[in-house]
């Protein structure tokens, strides 16, 4: 069965780790796997998912780790949690023209414009919307999440 577990925003991988270390001390391998879903979007931020043979072994390993919050209620269905799993190539998704929103690095939390695509190494070329002078700025692909589509896409 797989369940959630909340913890600190943007800790996640930290008590995914924490948990991993203590499943491995353990006896007989009651948590099977420790995942964190991609957050590409802000789906599931502040959460990750642990498949365990039964909840209270889990809330027993929960207990006391830091950044952990608690366990969910109720175990999640794989058939709910499999599209939050599978993460689609962000380059076939960016086309010129669009308007994204730069998630990551200096530019934070602005919008843009993409001038540029290249796929090979993973780096659009934006246009910043809320800059007084437009200069091109090449940034990872990984850093920005679509707005809205633009004229071509």
């Amino acid at each position: 069965m797989i369940w959630g577990v909340r913890t600190t925003a943007g800790q996640e991988m930290f008590v995914a780790e924490l948990l991993a270390e203590k499943a491995k001390k353990l006896e007989g391998g009651k948590i099977l796997s420790v995942i964190v879903p991609p957050s590409q979007k802000g789906v599931i931020k502040g959460y990750i998912l642990v498949e365990a043979t039964d909840e209270l072994t889990l809330r027993r390993l929960v207990r006391g780790t830091p950044h952990a919050k608690g366990v969910v209620p109720g175990a999640i269905p794989v058939e709910e949690i499999e599209p939050l799993l599978k993460q689609e190539p962000l380059m076939k998704e960016l086309k010129v023209g669009q308007i994204v929103k730069i998630v990551g690095g200096p530019f934070k939390g602005m919008r843009a414009k993409i001038l540029r695509v290249d796929p090979q190494k993973e780096e659009v070329t934006v246009e910043l919307l809320e800059a007084a002078i437009k200069i091109p700025v090449t940034i990872e692909a990984a850093n920005v999440v679509i707005e809205e589509k633009g004229e071509e896409g």
